[in-house]
């Protein structure tokens, strides 16, 4: 049997895809003086702990352990950056929400992720993930709409869909969707599902960090 052969587009993605695969952790900050240099193209993951932020970021580079993830909400204490190359990286915000710590490393936290979204110039757009079962609380909406008052694209990935049936993660998805195009004037906003473990919306997700990173644009 002769195999199909490889058309552009899939040529395109599998090169696109690749470059994902060759992330690298490079290193953590607690604060804005320890953040890499502030050039090239960034794009931020950020939601509620427990949201998904790192399975999703180890699903969308194919690997299993590039973010660490953990049962215990709020583990991720620090901006984490995932170096792809020498223009392009992945960040991985602190989680926001319950995370079992005092009020004033949540402050701490707040301060120094509000800072970062607010002065980086290098970033390109925010994935915001929230759980399909839980969307759009309060702290998801604060987000939300400083991300409409600056003009940050956003794109919300809706996590764990594999946990509804597929009746009701389409009804939540139309949900969101409505509750932002009422919000969302400039139209910065896009929604979609996503789940980590069974892979669902990765194409999806690729075409918009790809269109952020400026890849295959010949």
């Amino acid at each position: 049997m002769t195999s199909r052969p490889t058309t552009k587009n899939s040529a395109n993605k599998d090169a696109s895809i690749s470059v994902y695969r060759e992330t690298q952790f490079e290193t953590s900050a607690a604060k804005l003086s320890q953040l890499p240099t502030d050039e090239g193209l960034e794009v931020a993951f950020a939601g509620r702990s427990n949201a998904g932020k790192s399975s999703a970021i180890n699903k969308i580079c194919c690997q299993k352990s590039l973010a660490r993830t953990s049962k215990t909400p709020g583990r991720t204490q620090l901006i984490n950056f995932f170096f792809m190359d020498e223009q392009r990286r992945l960040v991985d915000l602190p989680g926001y929400g319950y995370a079992k710590v005092s009020a004033d490393i949540k402050r701490r936290w707040q301060q120094t992720m509000e800072q970062y979204l607010a002065t980086r110039e290098s970033l390109q757009g925010l994935i915001l993930l929230m759980d399909v079962r839980h969307p759009l609380k309060d702290v998801d909406q604060q987000l939300l709409s400083w991300s409409w008052n600056v003009g940050m694209p956003t794109h919300i990935l809706l996590t764990k869909a594999d946990k509804l049936k597929r009746g009701p993660a389409q009804n939540t998805l139309l949900k969101v969707r409505k509750e932002i195009s009422g919000n969302d004037p400039e139209g910065l906003t896009s929604v979609q599902l996503f789940s980590s473990l069974k892979g669902t919306g990765l194409d999806e997700v690729y075409a918009v960090l790809n269109g952020w990173f400026q890849l295959n644009q010949k």
